[in-house]
């Protein structure tokens, strides 16, 4: 594929993402999946699960840390250009066109009402995205104790999300030690 055409289509493909989904990264998630590891292939769910990891994990917005990732994955520094612009692009032309038309969404039941719709949807896409993630990447009992420590430390004990992703990675590079450490003795 020549540059042109891949620049072309991750600035497609990540406009088009941030045009028709609201709600931030985590609803984009569904998208996302879609688009980039069902439709054009361009990564892997693992590959997708692990670019979400280390966006939460960083500064910025999960999905423009995405697009920059993929972009950069596809075609380099310009890629990672063209893919982070253009999936900015449309909030900034949505929220530019929105200040001048609405002083306040309080003011406008008809825009409260809208918004709790898409709330509501969005929650049942991240749902269901979150359950086939689930079902491709926890695979033995560990992982299961590992997603429940999460969960119940995000979710109940507020932990930032960060701290776990940092914590789970050490957890990980630890048992690989371990187990190197086993197979080299062996």
């Amino acid at each position: 594929m020549n540059n042109i055409k891949i620049f072309l289509e991750l600035f497609s493909v990540f406009f088009r993402t941030g045009l028709f989904t609201f709600g931030g990264g985590y609803a984009m998630l569904p998208a996302l999946q879609k688009e980039l590891v069902d439709q054009k292939k361009w990564i892997t769910e693992e590959e997708l699960v692990d670019y979400f990891a280390i966006g939460q994990s960083t500064p910025g917005i999960i999905a423009v840390n995405v697009a920059t990732f993929v972009g950069y994955k596809l075609a380099g520094i310009v890629g990672a250009i063209f893919a982070t612009i253009a999936i900015v692009l449309p909030s900034l032309i949505i929220i530019s066109v929105l200040s001048k038309l609405i002083s306040s969404v309080e003011d406008y039941p008809w825009a409260q009402s809208m918004l709790k719709g898409i709330n509501v949807s969005v929650a049942a896409l991240l749902t269901d995205t979150s359950i086939n993630f689930a079902k491709k990447i926890v695979k033995n009992v560990f992982s299961v104790i590992v997603a429940i420590i999460s969960f119940s430390l995000v979710y109940f004990l507020k932990v930032p999300t960060f701290a776990i992703i940092l914590a789970a990675a050490l957890v990980g590079e630890v048992i690989y030690f371990i187990q190197k450490k086993k197979v080299v003795n062996e």
